[in-house]
């Protein structure tokens, strides 16, 4: 598994969808490594953006570039490959058992390894890849199923992983189980990161960096401790608050 990844760059992008203005001239860099979570209300455009980085949203203008490759210029298909994707609902095949799941990706690229690269990554998410391998994902718990979609996501060793708040549909309680296993495995790999969520406490725990939009713009991008300490704009003061966080 690599641990640095790749880097990610969005500078001065714009996306409308009709009269609705999705990103609004927004410039985000996330180096190697780094963890960047995606805060703010519905509409804020933190979806938009994250899947600007794997080319599922076509820009209006301005760059994205991955590693220093604009992305408009790499073959779409292997850009999705290089870099894990985690959306909401997990999106997992229900045909297939959980192994062939995660050995998805790994089997697109060619490795010969996908089997044991899919066990690796179920046991790196807590799944016992003998008891849950052959299982299908009718067959598990929402919380076991979003474990083996991020599985999935890391399997094929990506220079990247975005996850569209993959917490939000689960109850409190295995929410915050995932939270911490994501929490301890992230630390372990420090792969470059970047999570949508609309919980600033999920962020504050999974981040170094935490980026907030309002209506497509970016408000504030500094890690936890100063995003508490020095809110930037009256809006941050208004989402700590919300959130119970005390400035």
């Amino acid at each position: 598994m690599s641990t640095t990844g790749a880097e990610l760059a969005a500078e001065a992008v714009h996306k409308r969808y009709g009269e609705v203005v999705a990103l609004n001239g927004v410039t985000l860099r996330v180096a190697p490594g780094v963890r960047v979570a995606l805060v703010g209300e519905s509409g804020s455009g933190k979806s938009t953006l994250l899947r600007t980085f794997n080319a599922l949203t076509t820009i209006d203008s301005g760059r994205v570039r991955v590693d220093g490759v604009d992305v408009r210029d790499a073959d779409s298909v292997a850009l999705r490959r290089r870099i894990g994707y985690v959306p909401q609902d997990g999106g997992l095949l229900p045909h297939w058992s959980v192994r062939r799941n995660v050995e998805l990706v790994p089997r697109l690229r060619g490795m010969s390894d996908a089997a044991e690269r899919a066990d690796a990554a179920l046991v790196m998410t807590g799944l016992e890849p003998g008891r849950f391998g052959p299982r299908f994902p009718r067959e598990l718990s929402g919380g076991q199923r979003q474990r083996v979609a991020i599985a999935r996501a890391l399997a094929a060793h990506p220079d990247a992983v975005l996850l569209d708040e993959p917490f939000g549909a689960l109850d409190a309680i295995t929410r915050g189980e995932l939270r911490e296993a994501f929490a301890a495995l992230s630390q372990s790999i420090r792969l470059t990161t970047v999570l949508v969520t609309h919980d600033l406490s999920e962020a504050f725990a999974l981040a170094d960096r935490v980026v907030v939009l309002r209506a497509g713009s970016i408000e504030q991008d500094a890690s936890p401790a100063t995003l508490v300490a020095q809110p930037a704009t009256p809006y941050v003061v208004t989402l700590l608050s919300r959130a119970g966080i005390r400035t």
